[in-house]
């Protein structure tokens, strides 16, 4: 396994881990937690994204067409 795919796959579980760790709503959740949590989740989606747009450009034109074509512009 490359460099590159060992970093994808932990970016991912750290991804994963963010998600799983979200706050139950419910009475006892605060805005502060939800905005710790939501944060937190925010980074590491962004940070995934940014990966995958660097290193692996052509999978992400196709996604983008794949978009377009469920959502077109009227």
């Amino acid at each position: 396994m490359d460099k590159k795919t060992k970093q994808c796959i932990q970016m991912l579980r750290d991804l994963v881990s963010d998600v799983q760790g979200a706050p139950f709503p419910g009475g006892d959740i605060t805005t502060e937690l939800y905005s710790i949590w939501y944060e937190h989740a925010q980074r590491s989606a962004v940070a995934c994204f940014e990966f995958l747009n660097a290193n692996y450009p052509k999978e992400q034109k196709e996604l983008t067409k794949s978009i377009d074509k469920i959502f077109p512009e009227e």
